[in-house]
């Protein structure tokens, strides 16, 4: 999964586009589907985000996405869960200090956001802190239901 997650860093500018193109469509269809079906699919819909997620972006399933922020890069991946900007302990070669064999996630989000169209702009934007009722919930749902 790590190696699909830098990649999918490198590849932001792709990613951003892909994002644009089809979350439109993506909140329409959930919007119908929630009309029609109330709450009763939710979890066949979370399932089927957390693997698309987690394939491409290591994902945590906090339901609180930022990825279009912050270059592709999940900051809940980071070992301190910061979300806005690395800490003090980024090694001089852009390493995390906790694990140092993977790459700062704020490094990375820093990179894929000045590859994106939007992203350089999108990074400097203060997150707030993860609201833990939605961990493990679909954020595309939430997005649906304008929550």
């Amino acid at each position: 999964m790590y190696s699909v997650r830098l990649w999918s860093v490198r590849h932001s500018r792709g990613m951003e586009r892909v994002y644009n193109a089809i979350n439109p469509a993506i909140v329409k269809l959930l919007r119908g589907v929630t009309k029609v079906f109330g709450r009763s699919l939710d979890r066949p819909i979370t399932a089927v985000e957390r693997v698309g997620k987690e394939f491409f972006f290591d994902c945590k399933m906090c339901g609180n996405c930022v990825l279009s922020s912050t270059g592709m890069s999940c900051p809940m991946n980071c070992p301190k869960t910061i979300r806005n900007g690395p800490c003090g302990g980024v090694r001089e070669n852009g390493m995390c200090e906790v694990k140092p064999e993977m790459r700062c996630v704020w490094h990375a989000a820093w990179d894929g956001a000045s590859r994106m169209r939007e992203g350089s702009e999108a990074i400097r934007d203060l997150q707030f802190a993860v609201d833990q009722r939605n961990k493990g919930k679909s954020s595309w749902l939430r997005l649906a239901r304008d929550e």
